[in-house]
């Protein structure tokens, strides 16, 4: 007969055992087609929506041309160059090439400031030029052939009749871009092209061909770039990122976290704007987005590591309240909540 085990030999044997690993966290899942399907539809419905673009949590979820070219190919971005051109000033303060946004037009480029402009001209800082608030005349919307029928788009811009303070209320100016996009290169001593080859385009592998110029042979700050949906969308990961992408820091940190701090608000969406984003609150969360003519945009949301990208035929408006408000609704009411379900 076998003699019972004691409960101290049981013990004494459980305690030769290996030590059991603690079961291994499983990995968020990602957002796949499936969850997308009411975003998929409502897109399809879209004529004017080209391509539709979305990575989730580092990875590409979903790339669907609807329309027009694939999502590889580069397209006219129009106004989301205002987003690119703002990047490229946080390349130059980082490089210590400006002092940062206060630094004034006058400190930064005084030869950029024709003879003939106002002395308040040369106190317009390079921040005021970064979030839209100059306080000239705008140069976009009906004002904007006459600035590029011009002689000279810069000299244009800085002898325009003033409407507000510098500083002051926003106003949405292709102009203000394009005199940063000067700035940037007087101080560098190289194009804006060359400068978004080799600070973005190199460690974000995006091409950045050649795009328009104005008759000094400055390239166009803040419209007519191109890029491809899969090139917005790793431009809008690195910036959700905190500038970092595949273990570069494109940008500085700080950078972003400063570009994302409201600085005045858009007349036409109501949305606050930082140095080249909008910034509104779908859901309540913090959100960032680029936007083109036409309906061209990059919409990042840091809190649901959600980036979306999204072209759009450049020859037809989109209003706020026409095709963009349905872009909005695209993403705020269909992508957002398929992404709050896996958060």
């Amino acid at each position: 007969m076998t003699a019972p085990i004691s409960r101290r030999a049981i013990l004494a044997a459980l305690a030769t055992l290996p030590a059991l690993a603690a079961p291994a966290r499983l990995r968020a899942r990602t957002l796949a087609e499936a969850d997308l399907a009411p975003a998929l539809e409502a897109a399809a419905a879209l004529d004017q929506l080209h391509t539709l673009a979305v990575a989730h949590r580092g990875e590409t979820a979903l790339a669907r041309a609807f329309r027009g070219p694939s999502p590889s190919q580069a397209v006219n971005v129009k106004s989301v160059s205002k987003t690119v051109v703002a990047a490229l000033a946080g390349c130059a303060f980082a490089r210590g090439l400006l002092a940062g946004p206060g630094q004034t037009l006058g400190e930064a480029a005084p030869g950029l400031i024709p003879p003939q402009a106002d002395p308040r001209v040369a106190q317009i800082t390079l921040g005021d030029l970064l979030s839209l608030r100059a306080g000239l005349a705008r140069t976009s919307g009906p004002a904007y052939g006459a600035f590029v029928e011009s002689g000279n788009w810069v000299s244009h811009v800085l002898t325009r009749p003033w409407e507000a303070e510098p500083g002051g209320r926003m106003l949405y100016s292709t102009g203000s871009t394009h005199v940063l996009g000067a700035v940037l290169a007087e101080a560098a001593g190289r194009d804006l092209h060359a400068l978004a080859r080799e600070w973005l385009g190199g460690p974000l592998d995006i091409a950045f061909p050649p795009w328009t110029r104005d008759p000094q042979g400055r390239y166009l700050g803040g419209n007519n770039m191109a890029m491809s949906p899969l090139e917005m969308l790793r431009f809008g990961e690195m910036a959700r990122r905190g500038g970092a992408w595949e273990g570069t820091q494109v940008l500085p940190r700080d950078w972003i976290e400063t570009s994302w701090i409201p600085r005045g608000r858009s007349p036409f969406s109501g949305d606050a704007y930082g140095y080249g984003w909008f910034l509104p609150r779908p859901r309540g969360h913090a959100a960032a987005y680029a936007r083109g003519y036409g309906g061209q945009a990059i919409y990042v949301v840091p809190a649901l590591e959600l980036t979306v990208a999204i072209t759009s035929d450049p020859t037809r408006p989109a209003r706020s309240e026409g095709h963009f408000g349905a872009l909005m609704s695209l993403i705020e009411d269909r992508i957002l909540p398929a992404a709050e379900r896996l958060a």
